[in-house]
């Protein structure tokens, strides 16, 4: 059943709706076979590589239609550029993939992943997106970060600067005022439903890039 029929009480607020109305398929891409065995060293790092030039694609449509969003009263309270990623990954593929075009790498869950954000004609559905990424980029990415450097020997200057946000020194206070910042947008109940259903279509999204990297993951396992 969609949440958009389920929400009705306007005591909940956005940010609640959205983290239990996906809390499933963020398990489920949490459960991810890929990024367990990349974590814990089974794959080689060309694996991560082959993550970055796929999430570069999707950075790239997402901060796009953000930027063009920047104004739109459900945007401008969250956008920050303290949390863009698009220049953190270049940084990142200079070094694992010099001279790779990610426009070139075949992917059709990155395909798809563009063409969800770029079909968005309501900004709440960019909302759900710039959360999805942005709020589990800075929850679990810098871990990420140094089980990456830890695990594949990486130097801390090079490599993970997707994961670092040298720019949010506090992020549990940035969290929590982004959180906040969601809850003061005044969404009605259908809306909210609309973002939540959306929220869970990012973290499937999310969740076919893993899965189709993991379709090749013979390839990429370590010797």
């Amino acid at each position: 059943m969609s949440v958009a029929t389920t929400v009705r009480d306007e005591a909940v607020t956005l940010s609640a709706a959205m983290r239990e109305g996906s809390r499933a398929e963020h398990e489920a891409a949490e459960g991810s076979t890929f990024m367990s065995e990349l974590l814990e060293g089974k794959l080689d790092i060309q694996a991560h590589t082959d993550l970055l030039l796929r999430l570069r694609r999707v950075y790239a449509a997402l901060e796009t239609a953000i930027a063009r969003h920047s104004s739109d009263p459900l945007i401008a309270p969250i956008h920050d550029s303290a949390l863009e990623r698009l220049a953190a990954i270049d940084a990142d593929l200079a070094h694992w993939a010099p001279g790779v075009d990610p426009a070139g790498v075949d992917s059709p869950a990155a395909a798809a992943y563009v063409a969800q954000i770029e079909q968005a004609d309501w900004a709440g559905l960019l909302l759900a997106h710039h959360y999805t990424r942005y709020l589990g980029d800075l929850s679990g990415g810098q871990i990420i970060g140094r089980i990456l450097r830890r695990t594949y020997d990486v130097p801390e200057d090079r490599g993970t600067a997707f994961y670092e946000f040298t720019e949010i020194p506090k992020p549990k206070l940035f969290k929590d005022s982004y959180r906040a910042a969601l809850d003061g947008l005044g969404l009605s109940p259908e809306q909210v439903g609309r973002v939540v259903d959306e929220v869970r279509v990012v973290f499937g999204l999310n969740q076919a890039l893993f899965d189709e990297l993991g379709g090749q993951i013979e390839r990429y396992r370590a010797a």
